[in-house]
Parts: C-alpha cells; structure tokens; sequence
C-alpha cells in the first residue's frame, strides 16, 4: 500500500509542478502596438445555425480598435436565418463580407471546408479563426497581431475564457485548463517545432496566411474533427512556429449549456486527442493514479488502519490534487464547485474517453451541427 501511495503522490505532484511553471510562460499577449507596426487581419467566421449567437460576436469583433481588419463570415448552409443577419451586418459596415461554404466535399469535415473556403478569402497578412459563439474584447484583434509579429509565429491560439452555468459544465469544462497546463510542457512547445507538442483551440486561431495556403491549411486536415490538435501539428511538420497565449481576458465564450450537448461535444473530439488505443491507456494511468485514486485509497487506508506513512503520503497526493486545481480556479476565475469535485470531473472525463475510443473502434458514427461523422 505504502508504494501504491508514493506513485500516487508521484503522480499528482508532476501536474502541481508544472502547472506552476507554465504559469509563468502562459501569459495574454501585450497590450497595443502603434497600428501602422501591426500586421493587418481578416477576421475569419464559420458559421452554421448561429443565428441566436452570431450578432454579439459581430459586434464585439466590430468594436475592435488599434488594426487594421475585415470580417469574413462563411455561412455553411444554414437553415435559421444566420445569412440574413450577416447581411445586415454587412449592409450597414463595409468591414464585413458574407461567402457562401462551397457544397461538402465527399471525404471533407464540416467546419475544415468552411474554413479553407475563408482562408481562401482572407485578404490580409492574418488570419484570425474565431468561432461564431466566441465574443472578443475591443482590443482582441491587436494584441493578437502584435504577438504574431513579435514573436514571428506561423500559428498562434488562446483558450477563451470558458462561461460555465450549469452544473455538468462546472464540472468538466475547466479540464481543459488542467489538462493543457498541467501536462504540455510549454517550454517544450516553444523550444521544439516537434508535432508532439502541438495543441491550439480550435475556438480561437490565429495563422499567417501565406504560410496558412502554402502548406494547405485546413485542406491538409479535411478528414479530421479536432483542427486544435491537428492544424498546428500540420504547421510543425512543416517546421513552422506555433504558440499559445492566455487569451482568458481577450475572449470568451459559452460552448455548452447542457449535458446532452456537453457530452456530444466533448466525445466528438476525443478520439483524435486523448481517445486512441496508445494513448488513453497512459492517460488513464496519469490522471486516474493522480488525481482520483488518491481520494479513494485515502478513506480506505484510514478504516482499515494503515500506518502512518501510508495515510501521511496519500493526504499529500490529495492535497497536491487539489492545490492544482484551486490554483487554476483562482487563475482563471472557475468554479469553486470544480474545484471541490476535481476526482468526480476526472471519472466523467475517463468515461467519456473511453466511451469514444469504444464507439470509434466499433465504427460509431459521431454527430455534430446536424451532421454524421464516421470511419
């Protein structure tokens, strides 16, 4: 028992250690260059049945200042009055420019061939890949310009902040900051061009269009669901720079608000990250020996009467646990309801993966936006 609670503390202290060592590199971009050093932009929208969502998203990225930039808006065949509302967005701002999403190629995912069609019709230096459900802060377009340039960057994403109302999505969706800092070295990320340390957030990409085309962009992942962990690992097999910013106060956005559609969206993109056979048995290990079985072999050992040790090393990998987790929330202003129940997150999460990888083994089709993906 003694040995098991030494791997658990193993386990639960790496991700503390890094957690609080990416902290110090995760930072949000700096603040506002002279307009004529910054690169300009085309705001970049995909945007299928977004009509509840589209409009504040518009006028966030409208309120921008400081760049140069143009909205282009590719509506991919939307039945709920999304065309209309881009036209009159349009109608009233010269910035801003409807396409229609060429029909759906035989092979192709949803959003990759709305977003070579935009990346296609972007007229600036940068490209700026927003989802139509993410809003942006008045200085969003800048600041990110300013990182691309100073910093040289092919690509570069930020985690919006993640607007959480009901109980499922307090629970699981601040993983992903836990699960990013707590695992991708990101020292590692900007010292390497590896594909193995490529991650982004599909919500929110930004990419330098020449480069972007060149190498094929979202062309070269057509097949593929999760575009944040396959388009920058497309950039690095091309020895292209990648990078990550904090963008918790330059965006923000709601992706779920319910269960059905929390676990839907989450299983969608799980076999192409966590969910494959050679993977998901090493993340089982990672976070079910560190963050989950250390609060239940704790109880245990304290009723059967384990010694010392055993109890003092198990409450350190609990307590490690946790301090992660309480960091992040203070961090990244999430729910203390997360953080209390950070095991119970980390059981969802573990079902849910498995439940992909077993659903994509068997042929499963997955569904999203009205659509079937399958093998």
């Amino acid at each position: 028992m003694l040995v098991l609670a030494w791997a658990c503390l193993v386990l639960s202290a790496l991700p503390l250690a890094l957690i609080l060592f990416n902290l110090i590199l995760y930072k949000p971009p700096q603040g506002i260059e002279e307009e004529k050093k910054l690169p300009s932009v085309s705001v970049l929208i995909p945007a299928r049945n977004e009509a509840k969502r589209i409009r504040p998203v518009l006028q966030s990225v409208l309120a921008n200042q400081g760049c140069q930039f143009e909205v282009i808006v590719a509506d991919d065949g939307s039945i709920d009055g999304t065309a209309e509302i881009i036209r009159e967005f349009a109608a009233r701002d010269d910035r801003v420019r409807l396409i229609e999403t060429p029909p759906l190629p035989s092979g192709w995912m949803g959003k990759n061939n709305a977003c070579w069609a935009l990346g296609q019709a972007g007229r600036h230096e940068i490209g700026l890949f927003l989802d139509a459900d993410v809003t942006i802060a008045p200085d969003a377009i800048a600041r990110i310009a300013g990182f691309m340039a100073r910093r040289g960057l092919s690509l570069a994403s930020g985690f919006p902040r993640q607007i959480t109302t009901g109980f499922w999505e307090k629970l699981v969706v601040p993983l992903i900051h836990f699960i990013l800092l707590g695992y991708l070295p990101l020292i590692g990320m900007r010292l390497s061009r590896s594909p193995a340390f490529a991650t982004a957030c599909g919500q929110l990409v930004a990419v330098r269009l020449e480069d972007y085309r060149a190498i094929g962009g979202h062309s070269a992942i057509r097949d593929r669901i999760h575009d944040g962990v396959q388009l920058p690992r497309v950039f690095r097999r091309h020895r292209l720079k990648t990078d990550l910013f904090d963008a918790e106060h330059l965006a923000a956005t709601q992706m779920y608000d319910n269960l059905p559609d929390l676990w839907a969206g989450f299983l969608k993109n799980a076999h192409e990250g966590m969910a494959t056979p050679a993977a998901l048995p090493i993340w089982t290990v990672l976070l079910g020996g560190g963050q989950l079985l250390p609060f239940i072999l704790l109880p245990l050992a304290a009723l059967a009467g384990a010694a010392s040790p055993t109890l003092l090393v198990l409450g350190g990998a609990v307590a490690c646990a946790w301090l992660a987790r309480i960091i992040l929330a203070i961090r990244f202003r999430q729910s203390w309801l997360s953080a209390f129940l950070h095991p119970f997150g980390i059981l969802f999460m573990l079902i849910l993966q498995w439940t992909a990888l077993l659903r994509w083994r068997k042929g499963k089709a997955v569904s999203w936006r009205g659509r079937a993906y399958s093998r």
